[in-house]
């Protein structure tokens, strides 16, 4: 497989693999005088995941034609949302508490250090990890097309040549070959040349 096909589909994966981390459970709680297991998905604590995934999604499938100077630039932008994956999950890897402090808030009323103190009981999920994993892979990628993104062929461009060639008008006819069979008693002008009457017939 191709280095160039190689990175297109690492790139379309990481946007898939960010989308699906997002609608998993990424952090479970308990709050104080509650047994009840409560979670919050990726999505709910970081909005943006969405957007930044379908991005790179999006990226991979304009890679695919774009040509040498705007691959540079789709890869500048690869890496630039695999960092924004990277700040996103580190955010919640950091302070889990305070990234699930919105949900604890529409649960107990509390806020502030008082939402922080309802909670007994917190774990970070591993699709965390997964996701801080995906944007560093689309920050190698979004290097690689930059790097020798513009090495690669245009998409097409093979097909164009190939079209080009086989619609090119027929060359003209040979004129050595028409003296050739003037030369030989025969006209290049007739389409039927095995038809044509061999002279040394009519030599009485």
């Amino acid at each position: 497989m191709r280095p160039k096909l190689l990175t297109l589909l690492g790139i379309a994966l990481t946007g898939a693999v960010s989308l699906m981390a997002g609608a998993q459970t990424w952090v479970s709680f308990m709050i104080e005088g509650n047994h009840t297991l409560e979670t919050a998905i990726g999505h709910d604590i970081n909005p943006a995941l969405s957007p930044v995934s379908i991005a790179l999604v999006a990226a991979a499938l304009a890679l695919t034609i774009a040509g040498s100077i705007f691959r540079r630039v789709l890869g500048v932008l690869v890496a630039l949302l695999g960092a924004g994956l990277i700040a996103l999950t580190a955010a919640v890897l950091a302070a889990p508490l305070g990234s699930i402090a919105g949900a604890v808030t529409a649960l107990t009323g509390l806020s502030g250090d008082s939402s922080a103190s309802a909670v007994t009981w917190i774990q970070v999920s591993p699709w965390v990890v997964t996701n801080l994993i995906v944007g560093i892979l689309a920050v190698i990628f979004g290097a690689v097309v930059v790097i020798f993104g513009g090495r690669w062929g245009a998409a097409g461009r093979k097909y164009d040549s190939e079209n080009a060639r086989r619609s090119a008008p027929s060359a003209g006819p040979d004129r050595i070959s028409d003296w050739d069979s003037l030369s030989g008693g025969a006209d290049p002008s007739d389409e039927s040349p095995d038809e044509v009457e061999d002279p040394t017939t009519n030599i009485r």
